[in-house]
């Protein structure tokens, strides 16, 4: 188990080559190899979470899955809230027991995640049905000197999850939000 604050931004990109030629450029060293994340966000009927502005998240990925709890988050440029998180052994009996605790899945996001290590910050180069993102994660000065080595400043930084781009994306356009997935997962 994990526990501590995290602290991170994230960094729109036009695309995923983009992205990824800025990262190696800046001489980030492969960590985890693209994959595949299904992110399963968990309350209660009453939204006792969301209204506490928390969230606990199932994650499953093609060979391990995550619980984590996530607290409000704190006011700073860059996000940073509470963060405990551990790995699960078996993400589908997990989700049985959180259903049986009285849970329910209130919203799905799925999103390809490759990560990569420079010092102290471990950047997430995620390709959403929302867009191309450059995550960085790791301390304020890492994540600070991270940024301007990608070329971008304060200006830059997003701060929202992605469930809250994708309702945003959803109501520019129109539409009712509904789950953050991919139409066709052959990408």
């Amino acid at each position: 188990m994990s526990g501590s604050l995290e602290r991170e931004i994230k960094l729109r990109f036009g695309s995923v080559d983009e992205a990824r030629a800025a990262i190696v450029a800046v001489g980030a060293t492969p960590l985890r190899p693209r994959r595949l994340q299904s992110d399963l966000i968990l309350d209660f009927d009453d939204a006792r979470l969301r209204d506490a502005r928390s969230a606990l998240r199932l994650r499953l990925e093609p060979d391990q899955a995550f619980v984590t709890f996530k607290g409000a988050p704190q006011v700073s440029a860059m996000k940073v809230r509470e963060e405990l998180e551990t790995v699960v052994g078996d993400g589908a009996t997990a989700l049985t027991i959180f259903e049986r605790l009285g849970f329910r899945v209130w919203f799905r996001a799925e999103k390809y995640r490759e990560e990569f290590q420079l010092n102290d910050v471990v950047i997430a180069l995620d390709e959403t049905p929302v867009g191309t993102f450059v995550e960085i994660e790791g301390s304020d000065e890492g994540i600070t000197a991270t940024a301007a080595l990608l070329g971008r400043g304060p200006a830059d930084y997003i701060v929202e999850s992605y469930r809250t781009l994708h309702a945003q994306r959803r109501l520019a356009e129109g539409r009712p939000s509904d789950d953050m997935l991919f139409r066709n997962r052959e990408r």
